[in-house]
């Protein structure tokens, strides 16, 4: 029996949907009175999490939708998992959300195992992990670790700061806040806070009237589809890709201390790279004294089909600090190198330090995959789902392009010819009983949870045959 069967037996066998429109007359309502006391513009439905169970999301209006796309990939076990909701039960549970501990100060005696059981499941080659708060937040903690460790580096680890130093940064000027930089690719997504919003490019919206860090970027593959077509020219555009960066590295007015990277860039329209650009990237920073961050936030815990879709490209040596959340439902970031903990206490600080039910939720999520050896069934499931796609895009070829994510499990997403046809797509598709999200400007991605069985993907690809025609 599978895991949805035996865990779900109460999930729906099929989409159900009851209004003309989604949302419906309640979720209109619902939504207009969020407005009273939330920015509601965001707003595609108000979910009924009561009843949404394992693969399906539930509305206000009695909607029953497959879901696809999880929370903006970030439910993954299924809605209501028993097992999650034991552990949210648990005494060890209770403690950390009444008493959330300063962990900096006032660790519990229980949080050295929530830590080691978080660290079981870390990426290959990583021993140590600092928690945050929010993907962004864990990418801004990574860059200051980065940063710390450079100047650190520079000044000698064992030398105090200088006078000079001390009473500059209080004026946020050199020495103490040094001009040195992150590197990132265009279209990439990173957070919406401060630095994180500085090494965003993928839409203007998320980092509009900001001030930002005057930072270098590069440029990621831009693939031929299908891969196995292509293979001359995106060799050639990893190495066009590579010789930027190399430029940027060597030439870039200020130091650049660290390269951040999605192993798939999925906010910026689901772009992948293959082995070769990632090892050449790690040799760039090793050849040039950069650290080599991977932003694991949205491809990670599972969701291509392996637990950290990095390691698929088996980059040597191991990248130096590893970001995660979303699907963990905890933040932070794994490293190995113990010089990336600050010379000094304080430096790499704040009041939580991380929030300890996250880590205990994240690890029990973790234990849920490996214990159950969710992802071979995932990967399985990807298959037939490319299969399927693939057989879509041969049909409707003037609207399904660009299909990818192949051997990456349900990680997938396709391109339509305007985004005004996607976002008449994506509506269609939830009157179909499917709840499926976008990407870039045309970009449409597959974001279903660790669950998605074949039989679910029988019904988005049935909800696809019925929208496409229409278009």
């Amino acid at each position: 029996m599978s895991y949805a069967s035996r865990y779900f037996p109460n999930e729906p066998t099929a989409p159900k949907v009851v209004t003309e429109s989604i949302p419906g007359p309640k979720g209109k309502s619902a939504i207009a009175s969020l407005g009273e006391v939330f920015d509601n513009r965001c707003a595609y439905f108000v979910a009924d999490y009561e009843k949404s169970v394992g693969n399906y999301i539930v509305d206000v209006d009695g909607n029953v939708l497959l879901d696809a796309y999880a929370q903006i990939a970030s439910i993954p076990l299924g809605y209501n998992n028993p097992k999650l909701i034991e552990v949210a039960k648990s005494d060890k549970m209770t403690r950390a959300i009444v008493n959330r501990p300063a962990l900096g100060n006032f660790p519990g005696a229980d949080f050295e195992q929530m830590q080691r059981d978080l660290l079981k499941h870390a990426p290959k080659g990583q021993t140590h992990v600092w928690n945050g708060l929010s993907g962004a937040d864990a990418n801004e903690l990574a860059f200051k670790a980065v940063f710390f460790n450079y100047q650190s580096k520079k000044r000698g680890f064992d030398k105090p700061f200088t006078k000079e130093e001390e009473v500059s940064c209080m004026e946020n000027m050199a020495p103490g806040n040094p001009e040195i930089a992150i590197l990132s690719f265009k279209k990439a997504f990173h957070g919406r806070l401060f630095a994180s919003g500085s090494v965003t490019r993928s839409k203007p919206v998320h980092k509009m009237d900001m001030p930002s860090f005057a930072w270098p970027t590069a440029e990621f593959p831009a693939y031929k589809y299908p891969l196995e077509e292509n293979e001359e020219a995106n060799m050639a555009e990893d190495a066009r890709c590579l010789a930027i960066v190399e430029d940027r590295l060597q030439n870039w007015k200020c130091p650049i201390a660290g390269v951040i990277v999605e192993p798939v860039q999925s906010e910026g329209g689901d772009n992948h790279a293959s082995a070769a650009f990632f090892q050449g990237l790690r040799d760039l920073t090793l050849k040039y004294g950069a650290k080599l961050i991977i932003d694991e936030v949205q491809a990670g815990c599972g969701a291509t089909g392996i637990m950290w879709d990095h390691e698929r490209y088996n980059i040597t040596p191991p990248p130096d600090l590893v970001t995660f959340s979303k699907k963990m439902q905890s933040a932070g970031y794994w490293f190995h190198d113990p010089e990336l903990i600050p010379n000094q206490p304080y430096r790499q600080f704040n009041t939580w330090c991380g929030d300890p039910k996250g880590v205990i939720l994240a690890a029990a999520i973790c234990d849920e995959v490996v214990d159950n050896n969710l992802l071979e069934p995932l990967r399985e499931t990807g298959d037939y789902f490319y299969s399927k796609l693939e057989s879509i895009q041969k049909q409707y070829p003037k609207l399904i392009s660009n299909l990818r994510g192949k051997g990456k499990a349900c990680f997938l997403a396709f391109d339509m010819p305007s985004g005004s046809l996607r976002a008449d797509f994506l509506g269609k598709m939830k009157l179909a009983g499917v709840n499926v999200g976008g990407c870039a400007d045309v970009g449409v991605r597959l974001r279903p949870g660790l669950t998605f069985e074949k039989k679910h993907v029988d019904i988005f690809i049935a909800a696809m045959e019925k929208v496409l025609p229409t278009l």
